[in-house]
């Protein structure tokens, strides 16, 4: 997905730079007309950095780790963190950006990669009116539908957890309905035909059963994902002391996925572990 806001930023006009592990997206954003090389060279020109990484973990290292971004940046410049991450921890890092005169813009994303690419995310953001108004730029680029939800960082993230508990629940559950049809004569391809117009669908029924239909399980959005998102939402619900059951069933089918080997493909193969454990052939496999 970072790749693709990359392209939208750079599509709207902006000078982009596009920083990533992978030397390969590096080359390929350059070919595109982007900028890249070593973020600690040109941080201190930047107006705002947005951080597409995986967890917390790595948001923190990319801010303030051994060759952190923050005490670069210019005073009233802005730090866009898109990763799923805990409130409270969206809360500690808008008060460390703080003290270097940096604004924190709380901004988990949701959409995929293809949502990115076309520049119509949707963006649940929380912060100060001035982090707001330094990243304006970046999110009118990347974003179809921008919600402002409070001026202070930790309600984008706890929106995002909602969201999150939703996605990962209606995957685990469409991949579990989806092999029960199969055991009653109902093939993938007629069953995303007829549950796609009855009011058993959802957005992630008919964006991932295709990937089933279709035998194709190249990673959009991974299984690796999925422990890491829905155990922030437990450990979130642990908090509340709100109880949690189906959120941890889901994770108890993705954790199962993973373990079976499946971790890096999409987050439509948790149908694998239903169609396993009762000895299902699923579309495109011997």
């Amino acid at each position: 997905m970072g790749y693709g806001m990359a392209q939208s930023v750079l599509r709207a006009g902006h000078h982009t730079y596009g920083v990533d592990i992978n030397a390969a997206a590096m080359a390929r954003f350059a070919a595109e007309g982007g900028s890249t090389g070593n973020l600690s060279d040109v941080v201190g020109e930047l107006d705002a950095v947005a951080i597409v990484v995986l967890n917390a973990q790595q948001t923190e290292a990319v801010l303030f780790g051994e060759a952190g971004v923050v005490p670069g940046m210019k005073p009233g410049t802005v730090v866009i963190a898109c990763a799923t991450v805990p409130p409270e921890f969206a809360r500690a890092m808008q008060a460390r950006c703080g003290e270097h005169g940096v604004h924190y813009l709380d901004a988990p994303i949701s959409g995929g990669a293809l949502k990115a690419a076309q520049g119509a995310l949707s963006i649940m953001a929380s912060g100060t009116p001035k982090a707001f108004k330094a990243a304006r730029g970046v999110l009118d680029a990347t974003a179809e539908t921008v919600f402002e939800l409070g001026d202070a960082a930790g309600a984008g993230s706890a929106m995002k957890a909602v969201n999150q508990l939703l996605a990962g629940v209606h995957i685990a559950v469409m991949a579990e309905a989806l092999t029960f049809g199969m055991t009653q004569g109902v093939t993938p391809d007629k069953f995303v035909e007829v549950i796609s117009k009855c009011a058993g669908t959802s957005w992630m029924l008919e964006n991932r059963a295709p990937h089933i239909v279709d035998g194709d399980y190249t990673p959009r959005s991974s299984i690796n994902i999925w422990p890491k998102d829905l155990n922030i939402v437990l450990d979130i619900a642990k908090s509340a002391k709100f109880s949690a059951p189906i959120t941890a069933a889901a994770l108890q089918q993705f954790k199962a996925a993973a373990d079976q080997g499946l971790g890096g493909e999409d987050d439509a193969a948790v149908a694998k572990v239903y169609a396993r454990n009762v000895g299902l052939k699923l579309p495109g496999e011997v």
